[in-house]
């Protein structure tokens, strides 16, 4: 995985036939190297359809998720592998690269309490049966730290490496989120640092999850640190111009974090790019698009 991706609700928060098709239409005419689409409801998704929009705009893709409460690896860790099997399936089915996200539990699960080593030995047993079966498809396997406030579990880059080395498969990945980061790491770069061994995904966000480059996040200190460690994965716009009425709450979205999404697409993305160049971030690698 190497480029620029956008996150598919920036287009559409339902992934059906017309969503799909703005989704996609919109970041292929946005000249991105990937889309990544959200596997809310992974029954629902006509994967093949799917497949067709992305051969037809040339567009490679990611999918991601968090897990529902009834699939929490950390105490229903054989429903987190159902959950996750029938999500890589249909990524596979997609024709996507990788599933990614919070694979190891929900948007908004805390017990009150500092996680336990009972929690951390279900996800490492959920999670090593989801890679095989991600490996046994050809897919890689991301999991993202997400702030304390959303979930207890996995919220800093040094926790997330900690995870990837125990389930020890090299399909295995570590995916940062700028948002997060703003919160939990002791200076933003540090996690990047922490990570560099296993990052190969990037959620670009800013301090409010509205357009990057208009909001607190250190982005030349994150772009030194990504150049720094000759990062080669993925980097994605991921903000909530659009929120689904099921995931403002769990992630606490109450105001409109933008004007609109074409706003935040033109000034965000442009943004974005311009740091990648200043950062010569992908000045030896040819673009996603050019590999065979």
């Amino acid at each position: 995985m190497q480029g620029f991706g956008v996150h598919a609700m920036m287009w559409s928060t339902v992934w059906d036939h017309a969503g799909a098709e703005r989704a996609i239409a919109g970041a292929a005419h946005y000249n991105q190297d990937f889309i990544e689409i959200p596997l809310i409801d992974i029954a629902s998704v006509d994967a093949q359809r799917s497949r067709a929009l992305l051969e037809k705009h040339r567009l490679n893709a990611t999918c991601s998720l968090f897990l529902p409460e009834h699939a929490w690896a950390s105490i229903r860790p054989d429903a987190a592998i159902d959950h996750l099997k029938a999500a890589l399936d249909k990524a596979s089915e997609m024709g996507a690269q990788a599933l990614t996200g919070v694979t190891f539990g929900g948007t908004n699960e805390r017990t009150g309490q500092r996680p336990t080593q009972g929690e951390y030995d279900n996800l490492t047993y959920a999670l090593t049966a989801a890679a095989k079966h991600a490996k046994s498809l050809g897919l890689q396997f991301g999991i993202e730290a997400v702030n304390r406030y959303e979930n207890h579990l996995i919220n800093s880059a040094e926790q997330a490496v900690g995870l990837v080395e125990r389930i020890g498969m090299d399909n295995v990945f570590v995916h940062l989120d700028t948002f997060h980061m703003n919160m939990e790491e002791k200076g933003i770069a540090n996690g990047i640092i922490a990570a560099r061994d296993h990052l190969k995904y990037m959620h670009m966000s800013e301090s409010d999850r509205g357009t990057p480059g208009f909001g607190n996040v250190a982005w030349d200190a994150l772009f030194a640190a990504l150049s720094g460690i000759e990062f080669k994965g993925l980097l994605v716009l991921e903000s909530f111009a659009r929120m689904p009425v099921e995931m403002a709450g769990a992630i606490s979205t109450w105001r409109p974090v933008t004007r609109d999404a074409d706003e935040t697409l033109d000034q965000g993305l442009a943004f974005l790019r311009s740091k990648a160049d200043q950062y010569r971030l992908f000045s030896n690698a040819a673009s996603i698009r050019e590999l065979p």
